[in-house]
């Protein structure tokens, strides 16, 4: 999946992520930052030698979730360009599996830019990964994901006690 237009692109791939090629992207002559972000596989989890990742991901979703980060990004900060890429399938030790680079005329927007992409896209990309040990594998809970949905539920629940509460006052 690629989605681009003049000022961002993202990606899904299959494939390394090439860093310079999807750096360069970002790379504009009005630019004085561009800050980059690479999440890598490591070799372990706690107390367990992990061996590999692997990711799928809800591709339709994945695309409207990465062009709404942008738009909150663009609302917050002064960016010129944005590149967001996750890689799917196998991700073997020391290899990236997402990259993000944000260009901006001063540091401070594209520093703090690319801080909140690589969060919000942990909090509201449905990616999931599954990690491999020597002795086996198991899927892990996107622990970001899931405190979102924690409080989106907790939101839920309070407008629907308070919607109940007000029901039962306007009908005594």
């Amino acid at each position: 999946m690629e989605i681009l237009n003049a000022k961002s692109s993202y990606y899904l791939i299959n494939e390394l992520i090439d860093i310079n090629k999807y750096y360069s992207k970002v790379l504009d002559p009005v630019c004085g930052a561009v800050s980059m972000f690479s999440g890598t596989t490591r070799n372990y989890f706690s107390d367990k030698a992990v061996t590999k990742l692997e990711y799928e991901g809800y591709n339709d979703m994945v695309r409207v979730q990465f062009a709404k980060i942008e738009r909150e990004i663009r609302e917050k900060w002064n960016i010129e360009k944005l590149v967001i890429v996750h890689r799917l399938g196998e991700v073997l030790i020391t290899e990236s599996s997402v990259f993000i680079a944000i260009s901006s005329e001063h540091r401070t927007e594209s520093l703090e830019a690319t801080n909140y992409a690589i969060n919000r896209l942990k909090t509201i990309v449905p990616i999931w990964k599954k990690e491999h040990y020597n002795d086996g594998s198991l899927w892990k809970e996107n622990k970001e994901f899931y405190n979102e949905v924690i409080k989106k539920q907790e939101e839920i629940n309070d407008v629907s006690i308070n919607d109940l509460l007000n029901n039962s006052l306007l009908q005594m």
